[in-house]
């Protein structure tokens, strides 16, 4: 691959991960409001509409599209530098935080959420966690 190629790809993995992020932080955030909604109110019903667009249409490409750049990149790195290792295990949790949103969707569209505020307000710093770590490691690079 070309110089001018490796940095298009960069450019799009860091757009594809900060509209994935976007959407893991903004998530938790609507379950919070939903959570404290009255079960078939107005208002939980469109949380149910608003949560299932941000999933299908932002979380999900944007993941997709964060791996498959992310993949591409990794041609140019030393896959057994510790650096590269443990951001690689916190984007496989961000994964996995990814898909128990997705759950928690699905609960709060059949009306079966029985986690109170309170766990989503922790959940919600998940991501960030996470966030901090992988970047953290691709930019320091501390061993």
């Amino acid at each position: 691959m070309s110089g001018g190629a490796y940095f298009w790809i960069k450019a799009l993995h860091i757009v594809s991960v900060i509209a994935w992020m976007a959407g893991l932080l903004y998530l938790p955030r609507l379950f919070v409001y939903h959570a404290e909604a009255e079960p078939g109110s107005e208002l939980s019903e469109t949380l149910k509409v608003m949560e299932r667009r941000l999933l299908r249409a932002i979380m999900n490409p944007a993941m997709i599209s964060s791996l498959l750049f992310g993949g591409m990149l990794l041609a140019y790195q030393d896959m057994t530098a510790a650096w590269l290792q443990v951001k690689l295990g916190c984007v496989v949790l961000m994964m996995f935080a990814h898909m128990a949103m997705g759950r928690g969707r699905k609960d709060f569209e059949a009306d079966r959420n029985t986690r109170p505020t309170r766990f989503y307000r922790i959940a919600n710093e998940v991501p960030t966690v996470l966030m901090i770590v992988i970047v953290v490691m691709a930019v320091v690079k501390p061993f």
